[in-house]
């Protein structure tokens, strides 16, 4: 069986930062993801797609903020349970829990923390006829390698960032970069919009609302797609690749069988304090939870996991003293005991 103090289901981006702030605080931790790499939709789904939110990183590239997180927790030490689902999870006596992956392993811990995003996912699929017929033959849902539409046709689909950003994004990459939305008004960030714009007055980006994609065209493989405007004629449009972004359809998996307080689809958490379910000692963060005012951002996942890590210690350790010191000055030391320097020390008591 394996022990640890912060069992952190979930490597994604929150659950890999949630390493950081424990080890700062001298906590084990320990990670069970389904996935066989560490770094969940970031790693599996869009390694080259740019991020712009995440502070002190102008532009950076998800498979790369997994890189710079994985580097960060080094010498922490994590342990990693990957390709195995989080299946059952028992409360012992003492208060501490037992979780049982789909494979049988069993991992015990004072403190549970989901950190599984959106759970398992799958995309929203436009109720297209025959578009399973068309699936990796030039129809894709994510976007892994954008070199893949280099110099080649392209329609995108969808009105949120996810659309918005890979519109941008190819327009210097693909011959040509058609963004349809059936709305002419979009869901993703105003200055999203406004650079989608922009390209499209220069001729970089071709953008067609309101509109759908109604028909697809191709023997062996994609060819064209058909686009349908509201009392005009339809437009027949010959393409190498059609990429719906109509985002995921998010499912909790065994997760929602646990007894937790669930509200749709998420988990709810009390956000007054530290971000803990309604059974004590187990804590959700990042996209996965639920509350008033709730932003899914990695970063808004970044304070999350920083509160509740000092909740975790005080669960684990009740009535120590932490005493907390600023890593601008007192550096991190590992549970390898290297440490990187600083200058001098300041410190905060935490009751």
């Amino acid at each position: 069986m394996i022990q640890t103090d912060i069992l952190i289901i979930g490597a994604g981006p929150t659950g890999l930062f949630t390493v950081f702030e424990a080890g700062l605080l001298k906590l084990k931790t320990h990670l069970i993801d389904a996935l066989p790499q560490p770094g969940g939709q970031c790693s599996e789904i869009y390694p080259k797609k740019p991020i712009y939110d995440i502070p002190g990183f102008p532009e950076i590239l998800a498979g790369d903020l997994i890189k710079n997180l994985l580097k960060q927790i080094e010498s922490f030490e994590p342990g990693f349970t990957l390709g195995e689902r989080a299946e059952t999870i028992d409360r012992l006596d003492d208060d501490t829990f037992i979780v049982t992956t789909n494979k049988g392993t069993k991992h015990h811990a004072p403190v549970v923390v989901i950190a599984g995003g959106l759970g398992s996912f799958e995309p929203r699929k436009p109720p297209i006829e025959g578009i399973e017929n068309y699936e990796d033959k030039g129809i894709a849902y994510f976007i892994r390698d954008p070199e893949v539409y280099r110099d080649k046709k392209i329609v995108i689909a969808g009105g949120g960032d996810s659309a918005l950003d890979w519109s941008i994004f190819l327009a210097d990459i693909a011959a040509e970069v058609t963004l349809v939305h059936r709305r002419n008004e979009f869901r993703g960030a105003l200055d999203s919009v406004e650079k989608v714009q922009e390209l499209k007055n220069l001729g970089k980006i071709n953008l067609i609302t309101p509109a759908e994609i109604t028909n697809l065209h191709g023997i062996d493989k994609l060819s064209g797609v058909t686009i349908t405007k509201k009392d005009e004629k339809p437009i027949q449009l010959e393409i190498d690749h059609f990429i719906p972004l109509f985002g995921l359809s998010p499912k909790l998996g065994p997760i929602g069988n646990w007894g937790l307080e669930i509200e749709k689809n998420a988990i709810k958490v009390d956000n007054s304090y530290d971000y803990q379910t309604n059974i004590p000692g187990i804590y959700a963060i990042g996209d996965v939870n639920t509350y008033k005012g709730k932003l899914k951002l990695i970063l808004s996942g970044f304070h999350e996991a920083a509160i509740m890590c000092q909740s975790a210690y005080q669960r684990i350790h009740p009535g120590k003293k932490y005493v907390m010191k600023y890593t601008t000055v007192s550096g991190v030391e590992g549970f390898d005991g290297t440490k990187k320097e600083a200058k001098k020390e300041i410190v905060q008591t935490i009751h």
